[in-house]
């Protein structure tokens, strides 16, 4: 009879380790999805902040051009208005 509070006792046993380790094994992959999560974060904020400069960039780039086009169009109305064969 003693023999099978011994087994009993094993099962028990094996069976605490199986769900110890299985639990371990869980919190390792969550712990590393988390870090992964985190990376991933850390890349978008960077790609964001980069695609910001950009764009401020962009704009400025816009505005001088908007700038040189409006002294463009002033340099051809000056020119239209010296030229003696434009009807003004």
């Amino acid at each position: 009879m003693w023999w099978i509070i011994l087994i009993v006792v094993a099962v028990l046993i094996v069976a605490g380790i199986i769900i110890v380790g299985g639990r371990r094994a869980r919190e390792q992959r969550l712990e590393n999805k988390r870090q992964e999560a985190g990376e991933l974060r850390s890349q978008a904020d960077e790609q964001s902040s980069q695609a910001g400069q950009r764009a401020s960039f962009a704009q400025e780039q816009a505005d001088q051009a908007e700038e040189e086009r409006a002294r463009a169009e002033e340099a051809r109305q000056r020119a239209d208005e010296v030229d003696p064969d434009v009807a003004t």
